[in-house]
């Protein structure tokens, strides 16, 4: 028994160190201006802002309003949260804003490798989901892809055609054993997962001799892909057709692709198993995801940053929602990738590539 005089002396409160408190501090401002920022990112996008700034000479925010018409003081107040953001750039002297190349690659152009308003697009709109997501993380229940926003699909394909179109064609598949030969004699390929087609196409419109077809269970996806390969000039030899990663049809393929859609999936490893029993005797399968290894103390870095935060908005709570529910994640690294596709019965395995943002593995029979 503690009497009055006994009383259990008070839990000292850590001493606050105020250098690394200020430090904190500053990179929380930065996050909440870049999250604010996200918003007019978009509204730049949508009202073609940023494709006007980029096209001609410097312009004051009257000139841009009147060549985009729209209103002059929403112009102004947001070009002045671009330009703090260094998104495009101001002379002071002129009172002008203008887009450098670079902010031009990245804001302006949708056909740049560096594209990335599709990321703002992404992050954006899988937060309209937070009160589900919310009592998901109580319940442990998933959340699917076809139950988010309609802008998570497109700022996805958005986001990830920059670098299909940087990088894909380019150094990817020459970077598979004698994939680029056979595509360019004429294969049968496979692309798994494919959203809206961006891959599928890019790879139809290098490969003339090919033929490609697309799976997505997603049937809104699968609608838009095929309007798509229509519109590229490839329908005849591109085509889309609603299945799942473990039940898609044919067989024989030269080449399977999956595209930063692996770790989504409750069931990896019976989709690796699916896809073994679906490639020719010498296939190839292409697997692409995002960067990562396989300790978490290396994958605190920015690039980490952005890929655990969709991971657990998006690609988490997807596969949770599918049968097993592996979870493996965005940064689930290569030593898991490969146990789930040797454990499927590949008997070869290897990272062909790496890029700042990507991980190219190949996988053979």
């Amino acid at each position: 028994m503690v009497t009055r005089t006994q009383q259990a002396a008070p839990t000292p409160v850590p001493e606050i160190d105020e250098r690394e408190l200020h430090e904190l501090l500053g990179r929380v401002i930065v996050d909440f201006g870049g999250a604010s920022v996200a918003h007019l990112v978009l509204i730049g996008d949508r009202l073609g802002l940023y494709r006007a700034l980029a096209e001609g000479e410097p312009v004051t925010s009257a000139e841009l309003a009147k060549r985009t018409g729209t209103h002059e003081r929403y112009v102004r107040e947001w070009l002045n949260a671009q330009a703090a953001s260094f998104y495009v750039s101001y002379d002071a002297q002129s009172g002008r804003y203008f887009m450098t190349p670079e902010q031009a690659a990245v804001f302006a152009d949708e056909d740049s490798p560096a594209f990335a308003v599709g990321g703002y697009q992404t992050a954006v709109s899988a937060g309209r989901v937070l009160d589900r997501l919310t009592e998901a993380f109580r319940t442990g229940e998933g959340i699917g892809w076809h139950e988010h926003d309609h802008g998570v699909f497109h700022g996805v394909e958005r986001f990830y055609r920059s670098s299909y179109v940087g990088q894909l064609v380019q150094q990817w598949i020459p970077s598979l054993d004698g994939v680029e030969a056979k595509l360019e004699a004429g294969a049968r390929v496979a692309d798994v997962g494919c959203g809206h087609g961006a891959s599928t196409i890019l790879m139809a419109q290098a490969f003339p001799e090919s033929e490609f077809i697309g799976f997505d269970y997603h049937e809104e996806s699968i609608a838009q892909a095929n309007a798509r390969a229509k519109r590229a000039g490839v329908g005849d030899r591109c085509r889309f057709e609603v299945a799942g990663a473990k039940d898609f049809p044919g067989g024989n393929y030269d080449l399977v692709t999956v595209f930063d859609a692996l770790h989504d999936m409750g069931d990896p490893a019976g989709a690796s198993r699916h896809v073994l029993g679906t490639l020719a005797p010498d296939g190839s399968w292409m697997i692409v995801e995002p960067y990562a290894g396989d300790r978490v103390e290396e994958n605190l870095t920015p690039v980490g940053r952005a890929f655990y935060a969709a991971s657990t908005l998006i690609c988490t709570p997807c596969s949770l929602a599918q049968e097993v529910g592996l979870a493996l994640g965005a940064q689930a690294g290569e030593g898991r990738m490969r146990a789930v596709v040797t454990g499927a019965g590949f008997t070869r395995f290897r990272r062909a590539l790496a890029t700042p943002f990507n991980l190219i593995y190949e996988a053979r029979p």
